[in-house]
């Protein structure tokens, strides 16, 4: 048997890039980072970093997000979104990125912190169009995006973007800011509460919208079959 030999091999860093996704002022925004240092310094990217010797993928993701906007993962969707590899993404060295998806409701204004000069919410369609971010971080927002589009169509993270208790109206309007698109109000109430284990009534009603009291959801994982329709 032949002795392994680290050396034999060229050596890659591997980091984390986080897809922060919420909907403020009735519009879908990422979590962007103006960066501090070269390379790229002075350009927004997605908050990410270097995975250290003894971390896991996820605790470093949880790490970076924490210090580069002040912002914790407690309860919020995270999921990893992909794997990113291209030889030259990274002008430094080779560099593997495993990329996060995060769906939050309104979470509150970030502070940056270590190699991040500015942290701030930032529509989503601006962002894409502009295509100025750092890196590769473009491609990896545009996956993030639709990926969290298409998990709306069939599962119930759409309830990601509400607080814990919503009501269906506030539900709508979080599936129209993801999917930039006015929803038919009878359809979509029909749907969501005829999906069975989507929603739970809590007993309790609230005015926050005007008009007549409306019924308070919890939601809980499901499936949605047949999918929801985008418009």
């Amino acid at each position: 048997m032949t002795d392994y030999d680290p050396h034999a091999f060229p050596p890659f860093a591997v980091t984390v890039d986080l897809v922060v996704l919420t909907v403020r002022d009735g519009e879908l925004q990422v979590l962007l980072v103006r960066r501090g240092v070269a390379p790229y310094q002075g350009r927004w990217a997605l908050p990410g970093g270097f995975v250290q010797i003894d971390e896991d993928l996820s605790a470093a993701a949880v790490r970076e997000l924490r210090e580069e906007t002040g912002l914790r993962l407690d309860d919020v969707h995270l999921e990893q979104l992909a794997t990113y590899g291209a030889p030259r993404r990274d002008p430094r060295m080779r560099v593997v990125s495993v990329a996060w998806l995060v769906l939050a409701p309104d979470l509150p204004s970030p502070v940056a912190g270590t190699d991040a000069a500015d942290a701030s919410w930032r529509p989503v369609d601006g962002t894409l169009s502009s295509g100025r971010l750092a890196f590769d971080h473009a491609s990896i927002l545009s996956d993030g995006v639709e990926r969290a589009r298409a998990k709306l169509e069939y599962s119930s993270l759409g309830a990601s973007f509400c607080d814990d208790e919503f009501t269906v109206g506030e539900l709508r309007a979080a599936y129209e800011a993801v999917w930039g698109v006015e929803l038919d109000p009878r359809n979509f109430h029909r749907k969501v509460t005829g999906t069975p284990g989507f929603l739970v009534e809590t007993g309790r009603t609230t005015t926050r919208g005007g008009g007549r009291p409306a019924m308070l959801y919890t939601a809980q994982d499901a499936a949605v079959n047949p999918p929801l329709l985008r418009g």
